[in-house]
């Protein structure tokens, strides 16, 4: 990156979220790097079962930080058990593939982590409360994130050593940490919001983490309360979104990241299969990137920038989709990604 390029990732760029639907690792790796030449990442398979959904999979990542599976969910352990073990070979498994696969790549690669106040939001207590209710349990939990995805950072890289790798840090349950929204073990109260200095002194230390690995941070959140500043304040140089969620109320948030350097991940297309009227959309590239123009117009930024901050990507990730739709998604942000790049030089 430079200051007058500051984004990883070349113009014209695409990507998915993360997640793809099926249970084949090598079928995954290469249809996204077929299909996403330019920004290919790390796709995750959660239809494998426990230990490759969102939160196992990175509690494979966790260091000297055993967890186990009870049937409320993932919850701290004296020491990891058979569903952890799953978690870990499952990743593993993917990144003997992704190396098979692009062991010569040169470009930008993503990978997805669910980020340290998700995983305390979602990891309980050995009394059945949620990590983000208890000070000390969610600072160790973090800590141990943030060593883990050193460690994960470093296996990439040897696997893909011409790799210019981007971070996404998955936070879909930050909003409701922060709002004092998570339900606790009973259902009856709510768990007390977290402070927002916190909040952001966890997300800086992370994304500085990142950095110094030589790697760029990401933060992907899927709600239209996404905290914005916060993310770009605590270091994360591309924020990806659900355009479909951004509305005027976003507008200075965002024109604030963008004059920043941040760069923007837009979900554009549906990560279910679509409506009638969403396939008729999905249909025509134009259109289908019409909410990114529409945003890029109220923000008052020149044309010449807009192919290079903004990544059409699904609106979320793929694993609910069929494999049809995977794919036309996939295909649909490419060509997305193309009218941005064209459409200034239209007459």
């Amino acid at each position: 990156m430079s200051e007058h390029h500051p984004y990883p990732w070349p113009a014209a760029s695409s990507t998915g979220v993360g997640s793809w639907p099926g249970e084949d690792p090598d079928e995954a790796v290469r249809t996204v790097l077929g299909e996403l030449p330019d920004l290919p990442h790390l796709p995750e398979l959660p239809g494998r079962g426990v230990g490759a959904d969102l939160i196992g999979r990175t509690a494979g990542l966790l260091v000297e930080f055993p967890v186990e599976v009870q049937p409320s969910g993932w919850r701290a352990a004296d020491t990891g058990g058979r569903d952890l073990h799953r978690a870990r070979g499952f990743l593993s498994r993917d990144l003997d593939v992704l190396a098979e696969h692009a062991h010569s790549y040169e470009g930008a690669l993503k990978v997805q982590v669910a980020g340290p106040w998700t995983m305390a939001a979602s990891v309980e207590l050995r009394n059945g409360q949620r990590m983000a209710s208890d000070p000390g349990a969610y600072r160790d939990l973090a800590a141990s994130h943030l060593e883990g995805v050193r460690a994960h950072i470093g296996q990439v890289r040897r696997r893909v050593p011409g790799a210019r790798l981007l971070v996404q840090v998955d936070e879909p349950s930050l909003p409701a940490v922060l709002l004092g929204a998570l339900p606790t073990a009973s259902g009856y109260g709510r768990v007390r919001a977290v402070d927002r200095v916190r909040v952001e002194e966890v997300l800086r230390t992370l994304f500085d983490a990142v950095v110094a690995a030589g790697a760029v941070p990401a933060a992907h959140c899927c709600s239209a309360d996404a905290p914005l500043n916060l993310l770009r304040r605590s270091g994360a140089r591309a924020l990806s979104l659900d355009a479909g969620l951004l509305d005027r109320r976003h507008d200075d948030m965002l024109g604030t990241a963008v004059e920043a350097g941040v760069g923007l991940l837009l979900g554009v297309v549906p990560g279910a299969d679509p409506t009638p009227s969403e396939q008729a959309r999905m249909s025509d590239p134009a259109t289908s990137v019409e909410v990114v123009r529409e945003l890029w117009n109220r923000l008052g930024f020149g044309p010449d920038l807009l192919a290079r901050a903004v990544v059409p990507t699904p609106a979320c990730g793929l694993a609910g989709a069929s494999p049809q739709h995977a794919r036309a998604a996939l295909k649909a942000v490419r060509d997305g990604a193309r009218v941005l790049r064209d459409e200034p030089r239209r007459p």
